[in-house]
């Protein structure tokens, strides 16, 4: 699916995407802000997220974000990641300025007070607890993580390393970071659905284009060393069942790495057919459930495993099947009718992953924000274009043992076999 854009950028910076889409009588309104947990400090992890929690509690022309929306009949959300934060609006085609008169006032007037950042504070800190601690494996990216990462600021989850540091951010330390990151030449805007796109580009400029353009320093984040040792971690929880997890590095998400290792885990673990699930699963019956992705992160991201064991079997043995699910990739080519099929599996979630207006307002700012927004439309080809030999090649040169990390995540009381 081609998905044709529009693009400008305004004179303090913003970058504005449109896609014109009649198929749909609701307007896409999204915002991405380029910056995501990767630029925390490791102090005060979580920072990000808690920013994004603050940006719905007022600004000076808006008292109530949510309230303004649901008044015109839309509907809108946001998420924080490693890389970015993202918002995003569905709104009605004729409503659509209260969507660029809501997101250009929090962009310059967000009201921060000390009693709102303590609100904020109070429920992220249980968001964390429930998450992260009050339910099985919930800590399981906490602990792993580090382990990954000995230097990389992706060596923590986004809601950040402990309920501490939350705690600790100041008033200060937040309206520093939106005076840094809050900034249209920090940010890229795509709209989405039935609208002209010069209208589209003239609301953006009456609305954001007397925002100042902000100072943001060069993003400097420490280079991960090259994994030459094999990690391993071993911890007791109270859960239902050991789980294993284990991962590799691999390149970034607009390198070759990403895509290959996207069709390497279909091969492994994507459906009941897959050499996972039929041998580690049904007839070996090591695993209640195996799965192999890949994190999708910008920078250098990580292919991973992770299983559920079956009661009784060792970790050992569980690894050991794992370890030579992969070998088999590195001495065998895939055999093309089972490469064919994951390519089609790809296919598909490509196509519906892009149904949505909200979808491609996303996807084509993501892109935007990694360079190229048109590089969307080449994914399908890319994907494509991959034979079992560069599967082979790069699982020979990244699956290695001593580019791995496992962590033994064992269930207390259940005594190993």
């Amino acid at each position: 699916m081609q998905i044709d854009y529009k693009e400008t950028v305004l004179d303090n910076g913003l970058r504005v995407l449109v896609h014109q889409d009649a198929a749909t009588s609701m307007v896409a309104f999204n915002l991405i802000y380029d910056v995501g947990s990767k630029d925390e400090d490791p102090q005060k992890t979580g920072f990000a997220h808690l920013f994004e929690h603050l940006m719905f509690s007022g600004s000076k022309h808006v008292r109530d974000f949510d309230e303004e929306l649901d008044r015109v009949g839309a509907s809108n959300n946001a998420f924080t990641n490693n890389d970015f934060t993202n918002y995003y609006i569905t709104i009605p085609k004729d409503a659509l300025e209260t969507a660029f008169r809501l997101e250009s006032d929090r962009m310059q007037y967000l009201t921060i007070s000390q009693k709102k950042l303590d609100v904020q504070k109070g429920v992220v800190i249980e968001e964390f607890k429930e998450r992260c601690l009050n339910q099985p494996y919930g800590d399981a990216d906490l602990l792993f993580r580090p382990l990954c990462y000995t230097v990389h600021s992706y060596a923590w989850s986004t809601i950040g390393k402990s309920i501490e540091q939350i705690e600790s951010v100041s008033l200060k330390d937040v309206k520093e970071f939106y005076q840094t990151y809050y900034k249209p030449d920090n940010a890229i805007l795509t709209v989405a659905g039935p609208v002209e796109v010069e209208e589209i580009f003239e609301m953006a400029r009456k609305w954001f284009g007397a925002i100042p353009r902000g100072n943001r320093p060069a993003r400097k984040l420490p280079v991960e060393p090259v994994q030459t040792q094999a990690r391993r971690e071993s911890v007791k929880r109270d859960v239902p069942a050991n789980a294993i997890y284990k991962a590799y590095h691999i390149g970034p998400r607009m390198s070759d790495d990403f895509y290959i290792f996207d069709l390497v885990s279909d091969v492994l673990s994507n459906g009941e057919s897959s050499r996972f699930h039929t041998r580690l699963v049904k007839e070996r019956k090591l695993f209640n459930s195996v799965n192999a992705y890949v994190s999708g992160d910008i920078e250098p991201g990580l292919f991973l495993v992770s299983g559920f064991l079956e009661e009784g079997v060792p970790f050992e043995t569980a690894e050991r099947a794992v370890d030579e699910e992969i070998a088999r990739m590195m001495q065998e080519d895939v055999p093309e009718n089972e490469l064919q099929k994951v390519k089609n599996k790809v296919e598909t979630a490509l196509l519906f992953s892009n149904m949505k207006a909200i979808d491609k307002a996303m996807n084509l700012g993501y892109f935007a924000l990694m360079g190229e927004a048109g590089a969307l439309n080449r994914e399908d080809a890319k994907y494509r274009s991959l034979e079992s030999a560069d599967l082979r090649e790069a699982v020979s040169r990244c699956l290695r043992q001593e580019n791995s990390t496992v962590l033994y995540y064992e269930a207390s009381g259940k005594p190993q076999a």
